[in-house]
């Protein structure tokens, strides 16, 4: 059972950067597909992006693309959220989820994921 636990959220100004860690414990990302979500306020959860296995592609929802990116080091172990020029309504609670067999199609739905992280607060000043 892999285990995900996500850390470096905090609260940042707008137009600065912030990156994300999800680090795994209990098995290795290298054969997971990781997403990234985030859920804000009275609002639902969302896709933010995602890094497939095998071939390391990437996919970002509309919102975020040209600002994050996703990389990962499997020899960490880990995947990260690279957050350039946040904005205010960047603010969630941003969680990383890993699942297999995922792919273009499939990545932004978030019951194609098998395991969660707790999630991180991110918090953009204006």
């Amino acid at each position: 059972q892999v285990q995900l636990v996500e850390s470096g959220g905090g609260l940042v100004q707008a137009g600065d950067s912030m990156r994300l860690s999800c680090d795994a414990s209990g098995g290795t990302l290298r054969n997971y597909g990781v997403g990234w979500f985030r859920q804000a306020p009275g609002k639902e959860r969302e896709f933010v992006g995602g890094i497939r296995w095998g071939n390391y592609m990437t996919y970002y929802a509309e919102p975020v693309k040209g600002r994050f990116t996703i990389s990962r080091d499997n020899a960490k172990n880990t995947v990260y959220l690279q957050m350039n020029s946040p904005k205010p309504e960047d603010t969630a609670v941003y969680y990383c989820a890993a699942g297999t067999f995922l792919n273009m199609a499939t990545m932004a739905a978030a019951a194609k994921y098998s395991y969660w992280g707790q999630g991180t607060q991110v918090t953009v000043s204006s």
